[in-house]
């Protein structure tokens, strides 16, 4: 039909992420190879040195500890120096530990303690990547690209860890105890590449504003860490400290009951999470060839969880979905406990999994949003000490608890992140919107 105005307007496509996103995400990406590939195999490798639910769960809880003694040192470090460096230099330690733990097994020389030894070292290093890695995505992405961009690297992480390194890691086990550890190592050199390659943008954080821009004094304070919008910022000392970060959390108080309620449902995921490699094993009965297929079917959760995030988010927002994500990882959890063989236990698993996903990429980006960028790092640092910090002590609890009945944990773990979430609504809905920390409206709304 011919002839009719109407003021209806297409809705823009929204702007591609951009060719320097894409390098940070190609070197997450094999970095993420690697990291799945020696993940699976030390817990695997452990369950052939003992069969103690608790020894077990000590292996994972050692992963945490760096983040409690170290999370804040990887901040300043990655705010500091430039960051591409620090991606560099994380990932050549980590394949150094592979490398050693190899040895190790080829010689017969691997026990529990080289498995915790190796796992500090390897979690110093994966303190830095993080860090950097989450400091880098404000300085190559708009504040509309966020979300996304979070989404895209969660995406990554997961259909990498569980549909190629977690398999492939299982076989390579089953054909040698260190084949998986000697190939994490390899894998290591293309992400210390990449890394290197990365744009002048995302060595550090911006520290000067143009001499003739004027910041404006009634901007909101989710404009400061945005490297990448074109918004005058005030400079940032040269001697900022640790200190400030701390006083900048402390006196943000949504980000700080935020980082409450963060660390005890992060502590509930670890009580279950600890005992996840005997659950399968010995409860569930799968081989440990088969390990990581069972990893890959999990990740299916995982992996849709991240796809769908970011349009959940912009249809629903940031607080709303996160309510949501919650408390499905909860009922997931429960149904985990409760299922009578492998393939009901995984497709549970992968219900918590994702919902685990969504939640991930809407509470990173926020903290990308309202974070100034030149403190990010030292932020970020804070923020994991603190919530990671707990994951060493819930894990054991969890190994404890499995000691009487496997299951048990995931019922404790399901229940405790139901309740928390429904108290906590007035803050994760409510206290996000206040905050300024709901996803932007997109271009053209």
């Amino acid at each position: 039909m011919t002839g009719v105005i109407t003021d209806a307007k297409p809705k823009p496509a929204r702007a591609p992420l951009g060719r320097d996103f894409g390098k940070l995400w190609t070197a997450a990406a094999f970095s993420n190879l690697a990291d799945g590939l020696g993940r699976t195999a030390v817990p695997l490798i452990a369950t052939t040195l003992t069969d103690d639910p608790l020894a077990i769960s000590a292996i994972a809880a050692v992963a945490f500890v760096p983040w409690l003694l170290f999370g804040l040192p990887a901040g300043m470090v990655v705010d500091h120096f430039d960051r591409r460096i620090v991606m560099a230099i994380a990932n050549a330690l980590r394949g150094a530990v592979a490398l050693w733990l190899s040895v190790l097994g080829v010689t017969g020389s691997l026990s529990l303690w080289a498995l915790i030894v190796g796992t500090l070292i390897f979690g110093i290093g994966e303190t830095l990547f993080d860090n950097a890695t989450n400091a880098v995505v404000p300085a190559v992405v708009g504040k509309d690209g966020l979300d996304r961009a979070n989404g895209w690297l969660q995406a990554a992480q997961i259909t990498i860890d569980n549909f190629v390194a977690t398999p492939i890691a299982g076989v390579l086990f089953a054909v040698s105890l260190a084949l998986p550890l000697w190939t994490s190592s390899a894998a290591y050199l293309i992400p210390i590449a990449l890394a290197l390659y990365l744009p002048v943008s995302a060595a550090r954080p911006l520290r000067d504003a143009p001499a003739s821009a004027v910041p404006d004094p009634d901007a909101p304070d989710i404009v400061a860490g945005m490297a990448a919008e074109p918004v005058a910022v005030a400079p940032a000392r040269a001697g900022a400290s640790a200190r400030e970060a701390i006083s900048y959390l402390w006196h943000h108080r949504y980000l700080r009951t935020m980082v409450v309620f963060t660390s005890l449902i992060g502590s509930a995921l670890s009580l279950s999470q600890g005992v996840i490699i005997l659950y399968f094993l010995d409860e569930q009965h799968v081989t440990y060839a088969a390990v990581g297929f069972v990893t890959a079917g999990i990740g299916i959760g995982a992996l849709a969880g991240s796809l769908i995030a970011s349009p959940l988010v912009s249809r629903f927002g940031r607080g709303p979905i996160m309510v949501a994500a919650i408390i499905v990882a909860g009922v997931g959890s429960i149904l985990t406990g409760l299922a009578p063989e492998p393939f009901t236990a995984v497709a549970a698993f992968a219900l918590s999994a994702g919902a685990v996903s969504v939640w991930n990429v809407p509470w990173g980006a926020l903290r990308q949003q309202i974070v100034p960028n030149e403190i990010f790092g030292r932020v970020l640092g804070v923020i994991r000490t603190l919530t990671w910090g707990l994951f060493p002590v819930a894990t054991l609890v969890g190994g404890w608890i499995g000691r009487t009945d496997l299951r048990l944990p995931f019922y404790i773990a399901g229940g405790f992140m139901i309740v928390a979430t429904l108290v906590a609504i007035p803050l994760l809905i409510g206290g996000t919107r206040r905050a300024g920390a709901e996803a932007p409206a997109p271009a053209g709304i």
